[in-house]
């Protein structure tokens, strides 16, 4: 029985930290796909604002590093330029970095996410007001999908435990 109520305050404590953290800076959370040698497809940051969708290309530090080509450029230390890109970029540096595998993306939303960001990207193009338009907007791809997905919670520990997710305090 002990062993249950040091599991349960672990995972309390776990979740005060993260809360926590929120408050002094924002997380940065970032969807790697390691067939594309471990680059960063998409990104967000979590604050107690809520969410707030990065596009990797576009964002860069004061050598025109992408985080999109962080682990290509900085393969010793990515979520250290990670948090670099931000800074220079956003002007704020994220004490977190909180990583997504293609995976556990998929095991949490579905097999099909990955696609349905890319279709939702490349052949709708959404705006910001919902509206099918002719440019596109990263982050309301990934809106549309996650709300045609809908999440299995159960999920996230699991691929906490597989190493799908995982926490890089930088």
């Amino acid at each position: 029985m002990k062993k249950s109520h040091l599991i349960i305050l672990s995972i309390m404590a776990i979740l005060v930290i993260f809360i926590a953290s929120t408050l002094v800076s924002p997380i940065l959370i970032v969807c790697e796909d390691m067939e594309e040698d471990g680059s960063i497809d998409m990104a967000a940051t979590l604050s107690v604002a809520g969410f707030e969708w990065i596009y990797p290309g576009s964002s860069f530090n004061s050598q025109g590093q992408t985080l999109h080509n962080v682990h290509i450029d900085n393969p010793q230390d990515p979520y250290g330029a990670a948090r670099d890109i931000m800074s220079y970029t956003y002007h704020f540096t994220p004490h977190m970095v909180v990583s997504l595998s293609s995976e556990g993306a998929q095991a949490i939303f579905g097999g099909n996410i990955v696609d349905d960001i890319r279709a939702n990207d490349g052949y709708f193009g959404y705006e910001g007001n919902g509206n099918v338009q002719g440019s596109m907007s990263r982050g309301d791809a990934i809106d549309t999908a996650m709300s045609q997905n809908m999440p299995n919670l159960l999920q996230i520990p699991i691929q906490i435990l597989l190493g799908k997710i995982t926490f890089h305090f930088v």
